[in-house]
């Protein structure tokens, strides 16, 4: 008899077990209380990334006259441009429903509550009560809050309200310098938009190589960016229409002036409503704990993406998803190993890292070889006016086993792809010298950078540091 498998929560994770579960001949439910596809279809991910596609060009054409380009006449509609972004999120909704059709997933509208293990309650139009062998719990995450006066302020949004504004913002002061934050930055600063990022850590992008954020944060500061790091927001005041965000920057008093004020400083997992702790799901800081088969301390109860807080990525959320699922109906439990997750920054240029940065590998003692080779030395990314940019290659200093890869530059989200699966299969920098990369292409540079891990690089003086 098959099992049946009932899934709360239809994002990126959710979705994705639900259909690997089909797959593998369950009988399958998912429920969901809002859209399908979650954060990241609605509200995260892709709108922002069809946001900042319109962005590029834009700024691309208006200052494009040393490439041939002539567009000074060039102007942005933003009523057209969010209506492009809202028919690109319908599309892809509508795609995960009819996927989820065609596999046979049923699906509940409404809000899922555990009420004791193997029974979810569906409170949606009408009350439903589901039973089930297993449970996947993937209920997501929602942006953090912050307390401050002026918070509640018209003009004062999150990452879920900034992309519903009714009008481009002349200026927009952006708390918090993550992720979220600058690709926030870079996509108003290329519109034309006025930026102050306030960011209360000493750098942006904490967690993110070093190098890489300095060099982004440069680029960025070109474009009209401006960073004040070490920066606590106090207060937002509203005076003739205008806001005002008051920030400690040391001892001194900064007061930045802008239309709109986006809060951005992360997000959290979120649980409430889900009835978790009441049945007894071991929950710490807010995030479920699991083992290394994403279950929770409950039998037959996994939780799966950002709610378990272990790696907050969409395309983390939907390899767990498969991996709760095959290892909850027993097959191919022991096939997906430690998960290698690349990490991706959509700004321009473009930032993406695999495996573990300079800092932590000093922290664990880690004895290593770093090679760098700068996109100055790479045709294709000076054609894309990328020679700003490089790729850095970590290896362990005996075998040359890869550890981390971190890139910043032209198609840099595309080619880490080719770095973790290197990594996933425990390549070393000779693997990847051997393998010919074609040209003229970007990702020539990763075979570039692992020569230079030995300092050979064949596009680089080896008289010059990179």
């Amino acid at each position: 008899m098959a099992k049946k498998v009932v899934v709360i929560g239809g994002g990126p994770g959710g979705y994705v077990a639900a259909i690997r579960a089909a797959q593998l001949g369950a009988e399958t439910h998912l429920v969901e209380k809002e859209n399908l596809g979650g954060t990241c279809l609605n509200v995260g991910c892709i709108p922002t990334k069809a946001l900042l596609h319109t962005a590029e060009l834009y700024h691309a054409v208006k200052h494009g006259n040393h490439i041939g380009l002539v567009g000074d006449s060039v102007q942005i509609d933003w009523k057209a441009l969010i209506n492009r972004k809202n028919s690109v999120v319908r599309r892809l909704v509508g795609g995960v429903a009819g996927l989820l059709k065609a596999n046979g997933v049923v699906v509940h509208k409404g809000r899922g509550q555990l009420t004791r293990p193997g029974v979810v309650q569906v409170h949606g139009n009408t009350a439903e009560t589901l039973s089930a062998d297993i449970v996947i719990l993937s209920t997501g995450s929602v942006p953090v809050k912050l307390n401050f006066p002026g918070v509640d302020l018209p003009g004062v949004v999150d990452s879920t309200g900034v992309l519903s504004l009714e009008k481009l913002p002349a200026s927009l002061t952006i708390i918090g310098g993550g992720v979220i934050g600058v690709e926030f930055a870079a996509l108003f600063a290329a519109l034309g938009s006025k930026v102050t990022v306030v960011e209360l850590l000493p750098e942006i992008l904490p967690g993110i190589d070093a190098d890489l954020a300095a060099n982004l944060k440069q680029s960025l500061s070109k474009k009209g960016v401006a960073f004040l790091n070490g920066a606590k927001l106090e207060e937002v005041s509203q005076a003739n229409g205008a806001l005002s965000a008051k920030v400690m920057l040391g001892m001194e008093t900064k007061e930045i002036a802008a239309e709109i004020v986006l809060v951005a400083v992360g997000r959290r997992a979120y649980t409430e409503g889900a009835g978790l702790e009441a049945v007894g799901v071991k929950i710490e800081r807010g995030k479920v704990i699991v083992d290394d088969h994403y279950q929770t301390n409950l039998p037959g109860v996994y939780a799966i993406g950002d709610c378990n807080g272990i790696t907050m990525l969409a395309h983390a959320a939907s390899h767990q998803g498969i991996a709760a699922v095959e290892h909850a109906l027993g097959h191919g439990a022991n096939r997906h190993g430690k998960p290698i997750v690349p990490a991706c920054v959509y700004t321009h240029p473009e930032l993406a890292s695999v495996g573990i940065t300079e800092d932590e590998a000093k922290k664990m003692g880690i004895i290593y070889k770093k090679g760098v080779f700068p996109l100055a030395g790479n045709g294709k990314s000076m054609i894309d006016e990328g020679e700003s940019g490089f790729v850095k290659i970590l290896a362990e200093s005996k075998y040359g086993e890869i550890l981390g890869v971190h890139i910043v530059g032209p198609r840099a989200t595309e080619i880490i792809g080719e770095a973790t699966l290197a990594m996933r299969l425990e390549a070393t920098v000779e693997e990847l010298v051997s393998t010919i990369h074609a040209h003229p292409t970007v990702s020539e540079s990763l075979g570039e950078a692992a020569l230079a891990v030995d300092n050979l690089a064949i596009h680089w003086p080896p008289s010059i540091k990179a």
